[in-house]
């Protein structure tokens, strides 16, 4: 059995754990502080949150933790927290009654360093970013293997090769993969697809507002979590003569699953993850890549220069086959810890 945790934050992580687990011939038990997804048919258990008072939102209560970082050497694990006792004593109880044959982690430090200390060999999810900090070298340093939802030569260029040499580059990975795109129905004006993701904005719906007056041959979408959520995202995609999206791993993958162009443009998120991504996008060509909302004068050509680009290039980042290639991976690595080092190269 393998067991797989996805973070709390957003839904990404928990939307990956599904395409992945999708894709593997043994049980999957997932581990959170979220619910379990109501299309999820296999183990969960939903953890203690570490971070707040409230275990349904994502409200933190900061004022009274202390050393929450170890001195430097981790992100989170703030001393006195009852919580974090009762996440950890609960992973700890999931170890000794299943007994894992290895945990994926999306993404913890201190969920990853836990469950290595408790003997259990760790696949960390790599994210974009700046990643050579204490805490997140020692995750890295030892997890079996790395595995990095996005092309090979996209990120890990300042990486050691000891990471890149135990890297399990396997594209976008998306729930969308190898569905066909429906044709577009004919309109007398192009659409412009907003997709916002469930970790927060920067930009306020003036601006997009803004942005939609400025450009009045396009027709503006909106999608947002929390305030328009989409019933039908596929649909939305495939009905988008251009997709701007914030630069998450799971919007990306699935704008690239749907081969739309698009414009992605970075949200504030800690070690300037999405900031990497769109500078990776940029350097492969494959979307206009952007830090922050354009002035509402300049999102015609910007539109246009993205329309231009097309959506062709997405094969670059998503073959369609990235949770596949995922589990492939994670099935061949059976022979542990003694045969890792054979186990390293990329399947055929």
């Amino acid at each position: 059995m393998i067991g797989y945790y996805a973070h709390h934050q957003g839904s990404g992580h928990v939307t990956r754990l599904q395409s992945i687990a999708a894709c593997l011939d043994e049980p999957v038990w997932g581990l959170s502080s979220l619910p379990r997804p109501a299309t999820w048919r296999g183990p969960w258990t939903r953890l203690e949150r570490d971070d707040g008072l409230d275990p349904d939102t994502d409200d933190t209560d900061t004022d009274d933790l202390a050393d929450v970082t170890a001195g430097g050497v981790l992100h989170w694990a703030p001393m006195g927290h009852a919580g974090l006792s009762r996440r950890m004593t609960q992973l700890a109880a999931w170890v000794d009654r299943q007994q894992p044959r290895l945990l994926v982690v999306d993404v913890s430090v201190e969920v990853a360093l836990f469950a290595r200390l408790m003997g259990v060999p760790t696949v960390v999810v790599a994210l974009p970013g700046r990643r050579l900090d204490r805490a997140h070298r020692l995750a890295y340093d030892s997890a079996v293997a790395l595995l990095a939802p996005w092309p090979e030569g996209a990120h890990d260029h300042d990486w050691p090769a000891s990471w890149t040499d135990r890297t399990w580059h396997v594209g976008g990975i998306s729930r969308f993969d190898g569905r066909p795109t429906a044709p577009r129905a004919p309109r007398s004006r192009r659409r412009v697809l907003v997709l916002w993701g469930g970790g927060g904005r920067s930009t306020d719906a003036g601006a997009v507002s803004a942005a939609a007056a400025a450009t009045p041959d396009w027709e503006w979408v909106e999608r947002d979590p929390a305030t328009a959520p989409a019933t039908d995202v596929w649909a939305d995609l495939a009905a988008a003569d251009v997709v701007v999206s914030h630069g998450g791993q799971n919007a990306v993958a699935e704008v690239a699953a749907a081969r739309r162009p698009a414009v992605v443009i970075a949200q504030p998120r800690p070690f300037d993850e999405q900031e990497a991504t769109v500078d990776a996008l940029n350097h492969l060509g494959l979307a206009v890549g952007l830090h922050e909302w354009p002035a509402s004068d300049e999102w015609p050509a910007v539109l246009e220069r993205a329309a231009a680009l097309g959506g062709a290039g997405w094969g670059r980042w998503s073959t369609g086959h990235g949770a596949r290639r995922a589990a492939a991976h994670l099935m061949a690595l059976r022979a542990l810890p003694a045969q890792t080092a054979g186990l390293r190269g990329r399947p055929a």
